[in-house]
């Protein structure tokens, strides 16, 4: 389920939310970072560069830290697997009409990149995939990981999506014994989406 607002965190460092967590991690701290990440959104005026109001900022730290977290706990499991998936949000792509030349195979359901935007964030991610062996799905919802570990049986998932759905995603995974890494998307909404190309070729 997406968040019920939208958010632009391209204006933050890339590794605010990695550094974070790590020195929570560290810490033993980050069950209790909740007075802790409000003075950080302060000093570091994430409420004014994102338009965000404290409330909403909050909740995405905490679910950024806590993806990093579940990356840090579940990385030594995930590199040690051998077949794996990478998981892409198909409203990354370019364009989300006729001129995304992407066929859609139902029966996964899934889109399949044809490669045809080299600036496109989808077309990238896919290639870096691709490259390092990975089965690439592009998917309208999450809702359709579990039609394709039914049907597919992987060691390891990349997956890339909003805070909110990578964590319904963390229990499925977890059900089924699959080590899971994820990247969140750093701006929401049904069109343009925008998630971290370097982070991503970090996780993969």
């Amino acid at each position: 389920m997406p968040y019920q607002f939208n958010f632009n965190l391209t204006r933050i460092s890339r590794s605010f939310f990695r550094e974070i967590a790590s020195i929570a991690h560290s810490k033993g701290m980050h069950k209790r970072i909740g007075e802790a990440a409000r003075n950080l959104l302060e000093k570091f005026r994430i409420h004014e560069i994102t338009g965000l109001d404290v409330s909403e900022a909050l909740i995405l730290l905490e679910d950024f830290i806590d993806i990093q977290m579940k990356n840090m706990i579940d990385r030594e499991r995930f590199l040690k697997s051998r077949r794996r998936a990478l998981l892409l949000p198909h409203c990354a792509r370019k364009f989300m009409d006729g001129r995304c030349k992407a066929s859609f195979e139902e029966n996964i359901p899934s889109y399949r990149c044809s490669h045809c935007s080299p600036d496109c964030l989808v077309n990238q991610a896919a290639t870096l995939g691709e490259r390092r062996g990975y089965d690439i799905y592009i998917l309208p919802g999450g809702s359709c990981i579990h039609q394709i570990l039914k049907k597919e049986r992987y060691g390891g998932i990349v997956g890339v999506a909003c805070g909110q759905e990578i964590k319904l995603a963390e229990g499925l995974l977890e059900k089924v014994n699959i080590a899971g890494q994820a990247i969140p998307l750093i701006k929401n909404g049904c069109v343009n989406t925008r998630f971290d190309i370097q982070a991503l070729k970090r996780i993969l």
